[in-house]
């Protein structure tokens, strides 16, 4: 079958538009029409029939549009009554006349409706000044650049070469494509000229190629960007990477830096700009991937006590297979390892010739010798992290082959053993940083008597343990093992100590002291006392190890315990799969060091949080995660697939996976037949609550599938995410990045007043009767400290005010601008710049800095619509303003009251006593009392971190006015005056810190 022509320049945009096709009318009273759309072949205005109106009047003429908007961005959209039943990217609008009148349209498909956006773009930029490159495709910088390719190929210099070296040479320019498609193509082309020849001209290898090799999506993008040209220049890459890609500190050399890099053409990289091949070749780039690069360092702060952090662990490591009839293996602790793992585990037994061996003792057959092990860990316990590796020792020795175990540690590690005696006087284990490229040994203690050379200890075989808890006869006694003191003497740290319950831990437990916990136990404690594992886990070390039922070593959820603070949860690193993409997702980020730092709600000695929490939780501000699944690229036939040729029709699953409330899943329609470069284009919104915690999974899927339906998957932690068009690398099954196998898509993150759907009620009746939500403090039932978090109760609310009245102005001045609430600022500002300029091509306000605020002040008089977007952008300066200068007063007053509330945290079991409250009251008045606390810490944070955004702000659209020309016309005196409005700006922020410091 011939294969669907592609979108690869204006000229197709054109002439999809003047064939014409059907687009949905929206109106203002919630009536939707279907019409027929044109494009004059004159390319002078847009006609629509039917239509009740004459003919001359069913028309819009090209001169009279100022504007092109995708998505639902106008006040139709947004009051329409069907609006939620509209897709978001198949909505465009078309602003018309001195008063910005809409045309309000919705095409079948996003990529329709990028046809048309794109297309009248172009003739809008046309019809205001020439443009580059108008003429057909000849003249491109793409055409004369494929043109030099096709001459340098033909050394005969006939102007025509054989199809086979065509197609070689398009596959050495685009290796991602299938030579079966290539010679298809040029099949299709010949065909479509009926010739017999099978030579190709320059001609036909330049359209093949464009055919071929253009993604109408990255086409559709580049255009946008480009303000209607067919290629980016530097300014327009530099606007792409502050606006849309959240790039800082970016200038024109480095954009150009770029462009030297990417583009394919000599005159490209000489002239500086970025074509489509070479704009498509960095958005695949490293420099685009969807993960932080800051990331792929250690980032976190690594001094916090070890139960600070969640830490990489793998349950019998020593296994490939699974733990029934696994056989032992040396491969995989090389393996776990190399990933970063930081809790690896080893089963010993007695060998024969006195030399402790690990095995399977579920298959007895095959084993190896607990000395090689020690030296493979030794040669790669370092490799990929420098912090401390901590070694699980399920002893199952005689006592003489313990000290064989003994001898050969001491020999192998050498001073990386740690033995160094807990300090009672401390209160928390040491840090990653103190404990840098040391041997932890986990393991059963005797008591310190130095004269007694062994004893028994309870034995550590957990499976054995289980088993025999479930047996019948099972009367509560555990198993009993001899221990020499050597091997002893070994364990410092991490001494193994069984768990009763958490009021005794909470009273008797040592800090170096660590508990065990079996998956089902700890599922069940942490369902029962989800608070109270959080605390625990704040000071000691939980380790989970998957339920012996699993016989064929599949993988709990670890986020289940991460959720309750649990930081050693034991992975099957031989068993792949959703779970186990889980954990090696979650282990990606802090340079995949293997101890990623928990969140601070869950560190703090005084905060609240429960990991079965289904709301917001205290003192954090949930976030709204939008994401738009654009294009999937070279997708694989699913490897488990049968009967069946090699097309399949994919979709995209989006996983949020989190605290309870976080977690979601939504995905994308299905692309029938279409492996190389299916076209999604859906947009969904998450609300995430904490997302310190929360992780995103895509999947790609196979819906006519017999056997097996996965392509591919990538986890990466929400706080590694990357803004603005990313693609994503695909892993196969076994978790290997697949060359050349990803997923196109476009991520932004904003505050929660800042997304949502669009309320069916005006803009002012929605801001004004907006419900606001505050987040309470709770009644503890002791009137002295009661009396004190009385006092936070309205600077509370100030602060939440002052906060939510400054996004609720931002949203305002970008619905007005018709951008998404995704939008940047920066972006507003261009859009708010086009708008004030005059016919003449003056702007009609100008830029005046008022106590170092950057006001817009008209320079005459201007229409209505001016005036209502100048009102909203006053109102936006305002309520940053108050927010800047009032904020350190406000968060002053929640600080002491939070001190002064902590000054009663020791005493708040003697006060409850006195005033005859225990048992349940007094854990609830506790319970209550740190919920303040994080409330108030949180929300005093939030206030600061507002204040940064608000000063970041100012400075950002000061220097997008300056960008813009809404300044007076520059003169050395003006532009003195607005650098020292930066600086005063930016000196305002640094005094500010170091008040603070």
């Amino acid at each position: 079958m011939p294969s669907e022509k592609k979108i690869s320049s204006a000229n197709d945009c054109i002439s999809f538009m003047q064939a014409g096709c059907e687009l949905k009318k929206v109106r203002p009273n919630s009536r939707i029409y279907n019409r027929f759309f044109t494009l004059d072949t004159d390319l002078q205005a847009l006609r629509w029939e039917p239509s009740k109106k004459d003919l001359e009047k069913a028309k819009l003429d090209i001169s009279a549009i100022k504007e092109i908007r995708l998505g639902k961005n106008t006040e139709t959209f947004r009051n329409n009554g069907l609006a939620d039943q509209i897709c978001e990217d198949c909505a465009f609008s078309i602003l018309h006349g001195e008063n910005y009148e809409s045309l309000d349209l919705v095409a079948n498909s996003a990529d329709v409706a990028n046809i048309w956006v794109s297309g009248l773009r172009y003739l809008v930029s046309r019809s205001k000044q020439p443009l580059d490159f108008m003429e057909g495709n000849q003249n491109t910088p793409r055409f004369m650049w494929l043109k030099t390719v096709f001459e340098a190929a033909d050394v005969d210099g006939n102007g025509i070469m054989l199809e086979d070296t065509s197609v070689e040479l398009i596959k050495q320019l685009n290796p991602t494509l299938k030579e079966a498609k290539i010679r298809l193509k040029f099949k299709e082309i010949q065909k479509s000229k009926e010739k017999l020849t099978t030579r190709v001209t320059e001609e036909e290898f330049c359209e093949a190629f464009c055919e071929l090799c253009t993604r109408p999506e990255v086409y559709f993008l580049l255009v946008q960007i480009s303000k209607n040209k067919e290629y980016l220049d530097a300014n327009d890459l530099m606007l792409f990477l502050e606006a849309e890609q959240g790039v800082t500190h970016i200038t024109e050399d480095m954009c150009l830096d770029i462009i030297r890099r990417y583009e394919l053409s000599e005159e490209g990289r000489q002239k500086g700009f970025l074509a489509i091949d070479g704009f498509t070749q960095y958005l695949l780039s490293s420099e685009c991937d969807i993960f932080d690069p800051e990331q792929k360092k250690v980032a976190q702060d690594m001094t916090q006590p070890l139960s600070h952090y969640y830490i990489n662990a793998s349950h019998n490591t020593y296994l490939i297979e699974d733990q029934f009839r696994g056989p032992a293996d040396i491969n995989g602790y090389v393996r776990a390892l190399k990933m970063g793992c930081r809790s690896i585990e080893l089963d010993v037994s007695d060998g024969s010739d006195n030399e402790p061996i690990l095995c399977n003792r579920n298959n007895m057959t095959t084993h190896v010798s607990f000395r090689s092990v020690i030296e493979v860990i030794n040669k790669f316990a370092f490799v990929a992290s420098e912090y401390p590796l901590i070694l699980c020792l399920g002893n199952h020795c005689s006592l003489l082959q313990q000290k064989v175990m003994v001898q050969q540690m001491k020999k192998v590690f050498g001073n990386k053993l740690y033995t160094e005696a807990p300090l009672p006087s401390e209160s928390y284990l040491p840090s990653p940083e103190k404990l840098k490229r040391m041997i932890i040994v986990k393991g059963k203690k005797l008591p310190s008597d130095p004269d007694v050379l062994e004893g028994e200890v309870t034995d550590e075989d957990e499976e054995a343990e289980m088993s025999r808890r479930m047996s019948v006869d099972y009367n509560g006694e555990q198993k009993q093992i001899r221990l020499c003191r050597e091997l002893s003497d070994l364990v410092s740290i991490c001494k193994s100590v069984q768990y009763r319950d958490f009021e005794l831990s909470m009273k008797s437990q040592n800090y170096w002291e660590i508990c065990s916990f079996s998956e089902t136990e700890a599922s069940r404690i942490a369902n029962e006392y989800p608070e109270d594992f959080v605390n625990y886990n704040k000071k000691f070390l939980s380790r989970i190890y998957p339920s012996a039922m699993r016989i064929d070593s599949s993988n709990l959820n670890p986020q289940d315990f991460w959720n309750c603070g649990c930081q050693i949860v034991a992975m099957n690193f031989q068993t792949p799969g959703p779970m186990m993409d889980l954990h090696t997702g979650w282990f990606l980020q802090n340079g995949g060091c293997g101890y990623v730092l928990r969140p601070s709600i869950m560190r703090d000695e005084v905060s609240y949080f429960s990991a079965n929490t289904k709301g917001i939780v205290p003192g954090v501000s949930p976030l709204a995660l939008h994401i738009k699944i654009i294009s999937g690229q070279n997708f694989p036939k699913p490897k488990g697939a049968c009967a069946k040729g090699d097309v399949i029709d994919p979709y995209v699953c989006i996983e949020i996976h989190g605290i309870p409330a976080d977690c979601s899943e939504q995905r994308t329609k299905t692309v029938q037949q279409n492996s190389d470069n299916p076209i999604f284009d859906e947009t969904f919104e998450f609300q995430v609550n904490l997302p310190e915690l929360a992780m995103i999974r895509f999947v790609a899927l196979d819906d006519d599938y017999i056997g097996d339906e996965f392509i591919g998957q990538y986890t990466i932690p929400f706080e590694c995410l990357q803004p603005g068009y990313r693609h994503v690398p695909l892993r196969s099954f076994v978790g290997d990045i697949m060359e050349h196998v990803t997923l196109f898509v476009h991520i932004a993150i904003t505050n929660r007043s800042g997304g949502g759907k669009a309320q069916k009620r005006s803009l002012s009746v929605r801001m004004g009767k907006k419900v606001r939500e505050y987040t309470m403090l709770r009644n503890i039932g002791l009137k002295t400290i009661d009396d004190i978090f009385k006092i936070a109760v309205h600077p509370l609310r100030e602060a939440i005010d002052m906060r939510e009245n400054m996004q609720n102005a931002i949203v305002s001045i970008k619905e007005l601008c018709g951008l998404p609430p995704i939008a940047s600022l920066k972006q507003c500002l261009l859009t708010l710049s086009s708008r004030l300029i005059t016919s003449d091509n003056t702007p009609s306000v100008s830029l005046v800095m008022k106590d170092s605020f950057p006001y817009l002040e008209p320079l005459s008089a201007i229409p209505d619509v001016q005036k209502k977007m100048l009102a909203a952008y006053d109102l936006m300066i305002q309520e940053s303003r108050f927010l800047i200068e009032m904020a350190d007063t406000v968060q002053e007053k929640i600080v002491q009251c939070q001190k002064a509330g902590m000054e009663f945290h020791e005493e708040l079991h003697n006060l409850g006593a006195k005033e005859g409250l225990k048992g349940r009251k007094l854990n609830k008045a506790t319970e209550s009392f740190a919920w303040n606390i994080t409330v108030l810490k949180g929300q005093g944070d939030l206030l600061k971190n507002a204040k940064n955004e608000a000063l970041e702000n100012m400075k950002q659209i000061q220097l997008a006015c300056l960008s813009c020309g809404l300044s007076k016309a520059p003169s050395s005196s003006a532009e003195a005056k607005s650098k020292r409005s930066l600086e005063a700006i930016e000196e305002k922020e640094s005094s500010e810190e170091n008040g603070k410091l």
